[in-house]
């Protein structure tokens, strides 16, 4: 582990995300990077699978980088993530209603959480992604609208974070990576960070 340490010294590294969590977990994998704020519209193609969409979103987040500003040692990361429900693809509310209406659908509901993670350098790119599946007990109409009002959680797929109150009490089971849920799934961003550093 120590090897790939020593090589992503070399990099300057560009998490292209303003999520919080994202930030937190890149910082405890022990990497030190800068802050981009890529402002692209997060729109896909209809009828493309859920798979398909949070790749293509998580390069779609880094298609606007114009690689000669930037100087050779530049290691760009993105993520994308959704919430899949049967066939539907659950992704960030828009108001209060919106995450009550996604809450409500997931109560009770096995779910799957799917990131997109797109790692882009001069010389490589490469996009994959990870998936996990959650289970929420039964929530009541006055546990969701608690924690919609005490916690806002519109910026999150699904309308929750894995790491706050609704995660605490509600989940009664994760297959996959917990990381994944809360919006990085590290142990895969590790193996990819692997193949773009290492010749």
């Amino acid at each position: 582990m120590a090897l790939l340490f020593d090589e992503i010294k070399n990099y300057q590294i560009y998490l292209a995300s303003q999520s919080p969590r994202r930030r937190e977990l890149l910082s405890g994998m022990g990497f030190q990077f800068e802050v981009m704020s890529m402002h692209v519209p997060e729109i896909h193609p209809e009828n493309m699978p859920p798979a398909q969409v949070v790749e293509y979103l998580s390069q779609l987040k880094l298609s606007t980088v114009d690689l000669e500003k930037f100087p050779d040692n530049c290691l760009f990361i993105a993520c994308d993530t959704i919430v899949v429900l049967g066939d539907e693809i659950i992704e960030k509310p828009k108001n209060e209603a919106d995450a009550l209406r996604m809450l409500r659908e997931l109560s009770g509901q096995e779910h799957t959480v799917m990131s997109g993670v797109t790692l882009l350098t001069k010389k490589k790119k490469i996009t994959q992604h990870a998936e996990s599946q959650v289970k929420f007990r039964e929530f009541s109409n006055e546990e969701i609208l608690y924690y919609i009002q005490n916690y806002q959680p519109f910026d999150k797929a699904g309308a929750y974070g894995i790491q706050e109150w609704m995660g605490y009490v509600g989940i009664e089971y994760i297959h996959g990576s917990f990381y994944n849920v809360m919006g990085l799934p590290t142990c895969l961003l590790w193996q990819m960070l692997q193949k773009v550093v290492k010749n």
